[in-house]
């Protein structure tokens, strides 16, 4: 059975499907509730975990793109 993607294509999707994951962890945390929380503006919140998101979404695509030229 021939496969679409090749495997190093499948590796990189997982990779990056890891990256995209540890982006929305960071991201995660404890919710504000009725009392004020200053953590939810956190840098790591607000900044960090979107960066690694937006990083593993763009190589994401680029997993599924990738293309090994034939020697």
């Amino acid at each position: 059975m021939k496969q679409t993607l090749p495997k190093l294509n499948l590796i990189l999707i997982a990779v990056s499907f890891l990256i995209i994951v540890v982006g929305f962890c960071l991201m995660a945390g404890e919710p504000s509730g009725d009392v004020y929380n200053p953590d939810i503006f956190s840098f790591r919140r607000i900044t960090v975990g979107p960066m690694i998101s937006l990083f593993g979404f763009v190589s994401m695509i680029f997993s599924i793109l990738f293309h090994r030229k034939k020697q």
